[in-house]
């Protein structure tokens, strides 16, 4: 048995003696995070970046597929209304458990709709539909009255279907258009064994997986979802493309939204933070001219605020360097991204990572993914050819460079989740 399969064999002993303590009845259902896709606001037309949605929906059927970290025996959807400005009329939902079988109708409180109030989200009741390790589920959503659209997921990087009328129950839908947003679908928790864990990765773009293959799960977090599966543990995604640490971007800020996509998630024992490269880079580009960068005492401080609050629910906490970006984004409006002052910066920052941070362990991406030759630029194996995000190569070696037995061990802070 190697040192991770132990940890989790010691969680389940501690959590089985809990429960047995407790109660002499079976232990509570067991739910984790097994899928996630962060909602952000949708911004407005003049913005930099279309947002590939219509403006409303009305009579019709969004469709998307999600691979899910970890199987289990049943399964809950969480649907989002979380930047909306008014009444969110969910008419009827379902899940296919693969890609052309029947979807199978979700309830909400044993009904086949739901309304969920402004700046709030909704779980589905428990569906019983067994699915293994890294299944693709397609979860449709019909939407039947007006409803503009406030509350979105960006960068996808899968293929979704806006088809018209109720078509939340058909195998394959008909007249849909394509788009690589994601809509309502926010969550999915599963029912897993008892030492099941979720690792969430909270990031930007490059947790995000802009540049990686579409519809292929390229994601640096899917090759560590694939590493963790045998382990019973989930990798979730709680990446926005043009996130931040200190500021909102498109989205709100990671300080802001820590709480509701990190520590709210079942299950969740640790938590990966790979952030801070656009709070630093942002600043004088077509993104925020006007702003002015950070200081590092500045990022420093978002940090262990971040590392405080995971220390206070005992989970265990890593911080990643931050990855190399010399000619970043190259004939686009944002060539700015990268001066030779903002890669100090960074630099200094990593530096500070790996000798006095306030996290559990640091993952040195910055070292798994540099030119050796230029450390101020991405390994042309790895980059995706924007020089600022890594390409599929990358995005394993990535998840190649996470030590799963420091991932998974005991927080060294604060209280230890897996033993209280």
């Amino acid at each position: 048995m190697n040192r991770l399969s132990q940890l989790t064999a010691t969680a389940l002993l501690a959590l089985s003696g809990a429960a047995a303590a407790a109660s002499p009845a079976s232990p509570a259902p067991h739910w984790v995070a097994s899928w996630q896709a962060s909602p952000q606001p949708v911004w407005s037309a003049d913005f930099l970046f279309p947002t590939l949605i219509p403006g409303q929906l009305q009579d019709q059927t969004f469709r998307q597929s999600a691979r899910i970290s970890l199987g289990g025996a049943r399964l809950r959807v969480r649907l989002s209304n979380a930047y909306g400005t008014q009444p969110l009329r969910i008419g009827a939902a379902s899940v296919a458990a693969h890609t052309g079988d029947t979807p199978q109708p979700l309830r909400f409180d044993g009904q086949p709709g739901v309304v969920i109030a402004p700046g709030q989200d909704r779980l589905s009741d428990p569906l019983p539909l067994p699915t293994a390790d890294r299944q693709a589920l397609q979860v449709s959503v019909y939407l039947p009255d007006p409803t503009p659209l406030q509350t979105f997921h960006w960068d996808g990087r899968q293929t979704s279907w806006i088809a018209p009328g109720d078509q939340h129950r058909l195998p394959a839908l008909h007249g849909a258009n394509s788009t690589t947003a994601r809509l309502l679908l926010s969550g999915i928790d599963v029912e897993a064994a008892t030492s099941a864990r979720s690792v969430v990765v909270i990031g930007d773009s490059i947790t995000d997986g802009a540049t990686a293959s579409l519809d292929q799960d390229q994601r640096w977090t899917d090759h560590l979802a694939a590493r963790l599966a045998p382990e019973g543990v989930a990798a979730v995604n709680a990446g926005i493309s043009g996130g931040r640490l200190l500021r909102d971007g498109m989205g709100q800020s990671a300080l802001e939204r820590f709480q509701r996509d990190v520590l709210d998630q079942p299950g969740v024992a640790s938590v990966i933070v790979l952030i801070g490269i656009n709070d630093i880079s942002w600043p004088g580009t077509a993104f925020a001219r006007g702003e002015t960068r950070p200081t590092l005492a500045e990022l420093q401080a978002g940090y262990r605020v971040l590392a405080e609050r995971a220390h206070a629910r005992g989970l265990r906490i890593l911080g990643a360097t931050l990855t190399p970006f010399a000619g970043a984004l190259p004939g686009t409006p944002l060539d700015d991204y990268y001066a030779p002052g903002k890669d100090a910066q960074r630099r200094q920052l990593n530096a500070w990572l790996r000798t006095d941070s306030p996290f559990d362990a640091v993952i040195d991406l910055d070292a798994a993914l540099r030119d050796p030759a230029d450390p101020s630029r991405m390994a042309a194996a790895y980059d995706s050819g924007d020089h600022l995000h890594p390409g599929d190569a990358g995005n394993r070696a990535m998840a190649e460079a996470v030590d799963l037995e420091v991932l998974m061990g005991p927080s060294t802070r604060g209280v230890d989740l897996l033993r209280r």
